[in-house]
């Protein structure tokens, strides 16, 4: 049993690895952020998952399974905050970037009403031509 929770911890600390690589590698604050939220939710999952292989007790099921709960929780609602004001403070997105499904919200009393999601490309349109 302690070596599955071994071999699991060994792939949660791998994926903090590729998470960092990615961190100097990917194009633009919000690619970073998704990688970050995504990666701390499955390697500290993994970490806990191997700790809990290593002793397993109803006792400290509990506890593991209240970490790893936390830890998921303040993930998802840090990495949305975080993009969000960093959405806020215009950080520069990648040129590949499409749409913009926060357009009509940061609208500049343009008096444009249509839906939040206007700046997806439809019926086969394609392209950065359609930004925001």
């Amino acid at each position: 049993m302690e070596s599955a929770g071994d071999t699991v911890m060994f792939v949660g600390a791998l994926v903090f690895l590729v998470s960092a690589i990615g961190m100097l590698r990917l194009p633009d604050v919000y690619s970073r952020l998704s990688a970050l939220t995504i990666a701390g939710s499955l390697s500290t999952g993994l970490v806990i998952i191997g700790l809990f292989l290593h002793q397993p007790s109803l006792g400290n099921a509990l506890k593991l399974g209240l970490a790893l709960l936390i830890q998921l929780v303040t993930t998802a609602v840090g990495g949305s905050a975080m993009a969000r004001a960093g959405y806020l403070i215009g950080a520069p997105r990648n040129k590949h970037t499409l749409f913009d499904d926060l357009a009509v919200e940061g609208d500049h009393g343009g008096g444009d009403s249509r839906h939040p999601g206007y700046s997806r490309p439809s019926n086969g349109e394609s392209g950065p031509e359609n930004r925001t």
